[in-house]
């Protein structure tokens, strides 16, 4: 199988310490536009322009994202917002405030947003899992969200609390159900027929849950040895999480088995993966991590396993979010900006 290769964009910081990426280095490059922080790469070519700005948070903005003419913002304070728009073409860069407005707010940062139909699913800080119920005013096209649950709910935590062999131990002294997220639930991801919602958290653990009443149905315990920070699902059945221990690990719950097993880690990054996105058919998956690299791996036919077949380089500082949008991979960095890959999908297939 060959790649294709094509330019690579470098900033200066980056040349010195290749040999600290040696085992990224040796990958093909795939292709990149020039960086969105307009001060890296002053090309002549660059197309590239801020269509609006986006104000009214009071805290920093810390998941994202889209559904039909909205998009939702979740924030550090624990704020959801929506933004209305009919397209991004008619946005309008003299009104910078667009129109919003708060539609819920619940405790702790907001880590991690998922939509279903008329349901907000919001994971935060304070271990828990909220569900809105997204209303729309249409004579305003304005919308608002009751919350619907917090999970786990009451009623699912009391069905639980009874049988001695629900209970966990979380630390030496305090146990709780197996239901219980009990540390921050960093990332979101539903089936692709958005009947599960997955979860994963710092407490290293992978929970599956039903989209229509609720309920915990599993909970995979150290599902990896350190904080689990991304988990995407594909068409096929398959949930991929990422997490600091540097892996990615592939889970899936076969026909006739109630609970979801590993099939495989995939393993070459040399620090936290910090984030996950898979192409639309499932068969490309991006992962991007603290070592300021994007990896691409690629199924082998009718197999769960991925190799390696690129990695992007360009980005200065740790991969904080992946986004893929049609044959478009963007990544956003912690060294403030954001990167649009052209052709990748392709382009692993070639």
């Amino acid at each position: 199988m060959e790649c294709h290769q094509s330019y690579q964009y470098y900033s200066s910081s980056d040349l010195h310490d290749q040999q600290d990426l040696s085992y990224i280095s040796s990958q093909p490059s795939l292709q990149s536009v020039p960086s969105l922080a307009s001060q890296s790469h002053n090309q002549s070519n660059t197309c590239h322009h801020c269509l609006t700005t986006l104000q009214g948070q009071n805290s920093y903005t810390s998941s994202l994202t889209l559904a039909g003419n909205f998009i939702y913002t979740g924030s550090s304070d624990g704020e959801i917002r929506s933004w209305r728009c009919n397209s991004l073409h008619e946005f309008d860069s003299e009104n910078p405030t667009l129109d919003h407005n708060m539609v819920a707010a619940g405790k702790g940062a907001v880590k991690s947003l998922a939509i279903s139909g008329d349901k907000l699913f919001s994971a935060h800080q304070d271990h828990k899992i909220r569900v809105w119920k997204i209303n729309t005013h249409h004579e305003h096209d304005r919308q608002k969200c009751s919350r619907l649950a917090t999970l786990p709910t009451l009623g699912d935590r009391a069905a639980k609390l009874l049988m001695p062999n629900n209970h966990v131990q979380i630390r030496r002294h305090k146990k709780c159900t197996w239901v219980h997220h009990v540390d921050t639930v960093s990332a979101l991801a539903l089936s692709s027929d958005e009947q599960l919602l997955y979860s994963v958290s710092w407490d290293r653990t992978l929970k599956v849950w039903s989209t229509t009443d609720f309920r915990c149905l599993e909970s995979v315990r150290n599902a990896h040895d350190d904080a689990i920070n991304a988990v995407t699902s594909s068409n096929d059945g398959h949930v991929y999480t990422g997490s600091a221990d540097k892996r990615i690990k592939v889970w899936r719950k076969d026909l006739g088995e109630k609970k979801h097993s590993l099939v495989a880690t995939l393993e070459k990054h040399h620090s936290g993966v910090n984030a996950l996105a898979l192409s639309r058919d499932g068969c490309v998956l991006f992962s991007g991590a603290c070592d300021r690299s994007i990896v691409v791996w690629e199924k082998k036919e009718g197999e769960a396993h991925m190799e390696v077949v690129g990695a992007l380089r360009g980005h200065t500082k740790s991969i904080l979010c992946l986004a893929v949008v049609s044959d478009l991979v963007c990544s956003g960095s912690a060294d403030k900006s954001i990167r649009i890959w052209r052709g990748l999908i392709e382009a692993t297939r070639a």
